[in-house]
């Protein structure tokens, strides 16, 4: 399954966002995943990009880029490029995204690879993500591909308000819960949280595990 197919397959699953699911089509999840696991990459599971990192399953992917509700004139900051894949999705659907990856190895390998694939809208930042990229804020949206106990400050304060962030949090080795939460649009507001569904992360590192 690749390309149409695992558009029509997320079709099923219930992702109706058609640009998601183009840009998901436009894809090869295999360019993405080590040599080893590419007979895999077609499954819809999470699969292991070395250093401790996944590539994450293909519907949490397309869930979690929905739920951005993405127009084509957004600034995204991601957290956690990984393997690049879920950075590519997102080049598909925005203006520009700011992506920050704390692994070094992995920071170079999907900087390389979406170079390679053409991607020129992208912006990398080697460090730690918990922090954000505060010289690029406000951002309209913000996407985390790693979990937090609890939801980084500096994050949701580089959202613009308005604006939609989606992240999962909850403590290493517990439950974890995929948030939605928007920024309320005046002061003294609360933001909006959402909850979208169960899932299983790998945490966020650096300063977030501390906290």
């Amino acid at each position: 399954m690749g390309d149409w197919a695992r558009a029509e397959f997320l079709a099923g699953q219930g992702i109706r966002d058609r640009r998601v699911l183009q840009a998901i089509a436009r894809l090869d999840r295999a360019d993405f995943v080590p040599e080893r696991a590419r007979s895999e990459a077609p499954s819809d599971v999470p699969l292991p990009i070395g250093h401790g990192q996944t590539i994450s399953q293909p519907y949490v992917v397309a869930l979690m880029t929905e739920a951005l509700a993405l127009k084509g004139y957004e600034r995204v900051l991601e957290i956690g490029t990984g393997s690049g894949y879920q950075t590519a999705v997102l080049a598909g659907l925005c203006r520009e995204v700011y992506t920050v990856e704390i692994v070094p190895e992995l920071a170079r390998s999907s900087r390389l690879l979406l170079h390679r694939l053409g991607f020129q809208n992208v912006y990398y930042r080697r460090g730690d993500g918990s922090l954000g990229w505060p010289e690029a804020a406000p951002f309209d949206a913000v996407l985390a591909a790693a979990a937090p106990s609890q939801v980084p400050i500096a994050l949701l304060s580089q959202l613009k308000r308005g604006g939609r962030m989606v992240l999962p949090v909850g403590p290493v080795g517990g439950a974890q819960e995929l948030l939605r939460i928007r920024r309320a649009r005046h002061e003294g507001e609360l933001p909006l949280v959402e909850r979208l569904l169960p899932v299983r992360f790998v945490p966020m590192t650096g300063q977030a595990l501390q906290e």
